[in-house]
């Protein structure tokens, strides 16, 4: 097997067991901020949740250029094991913390050693075929997102059993053997940059910034992250409403609700990135927006858990086209040296995404209410379409970005 494919393959299945272990516990974060933390004022809880739940990505956000500097210089592999190591001891020591505090300062450490994401991004799109790009970013990006939206329905599940503190620490464990196999099976041939080709983070922005797509590319993913997590730390909530005086077990409901939207996008994924491949990624980037936008909206009018199910299952179909077209866009705007520069400083904007989406999330659900959380996350999607087309359809006309900065 080649080279390439056996490291895909290999990264698509721990990037599955890591992003499951990872979300086991963290769309509970309502649920165990009442029952371990004792606090009981709704208005609390959903701002605590947003607060915890975005603390991760605003560290992320700020160290994430940084360590993509030093992949571009030093090898992509050292950074998914340095993340994947770092990553399995504070996760699995926040089941120990005695206060919402010391979670808080977890979450931000957590954020500061993270970056396991961008790094196995960047190894698969600087050793994949160009014309392969799209489908490999897919089959990527389904496999990460599955293990994300499947993660709470073994959380919900363990959750009876074993508490929310025991799940950190089972967390931290699939961690670290997931990063153990991909010490000894994922080769890296990497070639240290000339030193002509190296440059400062400053220097790095500047020539981002003068890029024809790049800026575009950012904020679209600004957007797509913003609006995928606005409704997480809320959503158990909404599904305890749902279930009325029925409603126990709502963890295990929560997790059948997301894992749902992940199975559809397992499917999704590789066969949109294919489409990409074949039509042009952008085209594929508008449709899955428009379509995501429109799923959102009967979502706030839902007045049983399984029709919220159907749809958050025809959402992930939509969704499998988002982030991996994304990734394929940004790979063909830019040249082989600076692949890991690029999606650390695209993984910045993931994080501010990731980051206020869960906080306004939570405030609009607290002094508004959960439906309009889902309104609003479906103007932003359809915004953002707007701006999609804008950009690479009438302003430029577009066929395909060129590789170049």
């Amino acid at each position: 097997m080649e080279t390439w494919r056996r490291n895909l393959y290999v990264l698509c299945g721990c990037l599955f067991f890591c992003m499951l272990a990872m979300s086991m516990v963290m769309p509970f974060l309502p649920l165990f901020i009442q029952q371990d933390f004792g606090v009981e004022d709704p208005h609390e809880v959903t701002m605590w949740a947003g607060i915890i739940f975005g603390a991760n990505f605003l560290t992320a956000g700020l160290v994430s250029p940084i360590w993509g500097n030093l992949a571009d210089k030093h090898g992509r592999k050292i950074m998914i094991l340095r993340s994947g190591y770092f990553m399995s001891i504070t996760v699995a020591l926040t089941g120990f913390a005695g206060s919402l505090w010391q979670l808080l300062g977890l979450r931000l450490i957590n954020g500061l050693v993270g970056g396991i994401i961008p790094a196995s991004t960047a190894l698969v799109a600087s050793s994949v075929p160009k014309e392969k790009i799209g489908w490999a970013q897919g089959l990527l990006q389904s496999f990460i997102t599955a293990g994300t939206i499947m993660g709470p329905l073994f959380g919900g599940i363990m959750a009876d059993y074993i508490g929310f503190r025991m799940i950190f620490v089972v967390t931290g464990s699939l961690l670290f053997v997931s990063t153990l196999v991909i010490t000894f099976t994922v080769h890296e041939k990497f070639t240290p940059p000339e030193k002509q080709e190296r440059s400062s983070l400053r220097e790095d922005f500047q020539l981002i910034s003068s890029s024809k797509e790049l800026p575009t590319l950012f904020f679209v993913t600004v957007m797509i992250q913003f609006a995928l997590l606005s409704i997480m730390p809320v959503l158990p909530i909404y599904i305890s409403q749902l279930l009325g005086h029925e409603g126990t077990k709502v963890a295990l409901w929560a997790g059948i609700v997301q894992a749902a939207m992940g199975v559809a996008n397992v499917f999704a994924a590789p066969r949109l990135g294919q489409l990409g491949d074949r039509y042009g990624s952008q085209k594929v980037l508008l449709g899955s927006l428009v379509v995501a936008g429109l799923l959102f909206i009967p979502q706030g009018f839902v007045g049983a858990v399984w029709q919220l199910i159907l749809l958050r299952f025809l959402l992930g179909l939509s969704l499998g086209g988002l982030l991996p077209s994304v990734n394929a866009l940004l790979r063909r705007a830019t040249p082989t040296h600076m692949v890991s520069r690029v999606y650390g400083y695209n993984n910045s904007f993931v994080s501010i995404g990731s980051m206020l989406g869960p906080m306004i999330g939570g405030f609009v659900a607290g002094y508004i209410s959960i439906s309009g959380v889902f309104w609003m996350t479906s103007a932003f999607l359809l915004i953002n379409a707007g701006w999609v087309y804008y950009s690479f359809f009438r302003k430029r006309s577009v066929q395909e970005p060129e590789a170049g900065i």
